[in-house]
């Protein structure tokens, strides 16, 4: 065998080993700590009665999960990422700059954020005002924007508890902070005379205390810092409803019916994005999401349901669950 022959067979062995090599049984999921909770169940579930091993899952917050699944294609980035928030148009195109181009989008579910504490204390009624107030870095006093000087809910509105402000929120990699300056910082600077426009920017001088990416460890610290509140997913309220309540806001209470409606002010759409480029180097990647859309986890008796999730309307699922079993590709015009 002449020297180019060997050369091409030695090189065509290698690529079919490393081919073999980037071959693998175990799903790699990312992001964010509110889907985490689902999507663990059904990673145990999968596990369990497939013969494939149970995916690796990480809770690394939606910003951060999608930037990891936007660094392109092959070993050492994620199959799928989890998001409490649709992916942005600036992380597809950068998800397109680096290779990914083939992607499907996958709706779950809905989620409400909730204000936590300890149930220790009544329920305090909050407004999103009041949610502004206290958390805004600037706030209007006498026609002027100023640095926040409110330290005390009663200072905001003298029927609210005498009670320092203190609150536990999650960081700005976090799905659930993205949705909370949408849906409670926007909103309610939009309505305010003294803002130009919408306005999101959270105090930085202790007030508002960044709690990382794990809503559990918020829950822990609601039990010991008791006179605190903290920003969380309405599945975290659920599961801890024996030493937790939630402030109603706008007067309506964190509850399933009230947040799948739209009545309760501070409510999102939970999903995940699926790699298709990794489809035939990860087997079990379609087997996997066809599951977790299944009615047996997502649906009306689903067992996501019973760990919180607020369950989309029938015809809904059904319209997503079609989507992903297409695998259908994921264009910029979706998301704008």
């Amino acid at each position: 065998m002449n020297r180019i022959l060997k050369t091409t067979v030695l090189a065509a062995a290698v690529m079919s080993v490393a081919g073999v090599a980037q071959a693998r049984d175990q799903i790699n999921i990312v992001g964010s700590s509110t889907v985490y909770p689902f999507a663990s169940y059904v990673t145990e579930e999968f596990g369990a009665t497939t013969n494939y091993p149970t995916p690796v899952i990480e809770s690394t917050g939606s910003g951060g999960g999608l930037r990891l699944f936007c660094n392109g294609v092959g070993d050492g980035t994620p199959d799928i990422t989890n998001a409490s928030r649709r992916m942005k148009p600036s992380e597809f195109e950068r998800c397109a700059e680096n290779g990914v181009t083939d992607i499907t989008e996958a709706k779950i579910g809905s989620d409400g954020i909730v204000l936590g504490q300890s149930n220790e204390n009544d329920v305090v009624p909050l407004t999103l005002e009041h949610i502004f107030m206290a958390v805004a870095a600037q706030v209007p006093q006498d026609g002027q924007l100023v640095e926040n000087p409110y330290t005390n809910w009663s200072e905001i509105d003298a029927s609210l508890p005498d009670r320092e402000i203190s609150i536990y929120g999650p960081p700005t990699t976090s799905g659930t902070r993205d949705a909370f300056e949408e849906l409670v910082m926007e909103t309610a600077s939009e309505g305010m005379d003294a803002y130009e426009e919408a306005y999101t920017d959270i105090r930085s001088d202790g007030v508002y205390i960044d709690a990382g990416e794990n809503d559990n460890l918020i829950v822990q610290r609601l039990q010991e810092d008791t006179g605190a509140f903290g920003i969380f997913g309405y599945s975290f309220l659920e599961e801890n409803t024996n030493t937790l309540n939630a402030a109603t806001i706008n007067g309506v209470e964190p509850e399933p019916e009230a947040i799948s409606s739209g009545d309760y002010p501070v409510a999102r759409s939970l999903w995940f994005y699926v790699k298709n480029q990794h489809a035939d180097e990860v087997p079990p990647m379609y087997e996997y999401v066809d599951m977790f859309m299944s009615e047996q986890m997502i649906g009306g008796d689903g067992y996501l349901r019973d760990l919180g999730l607020i369950v989309l309307p029938e015809s809904e699922r059904e319209e997503w669950r079609q989507q992903v079993a297409d695998r259908t590709q994921l264009e910029l015009s979706d998301l704008q």
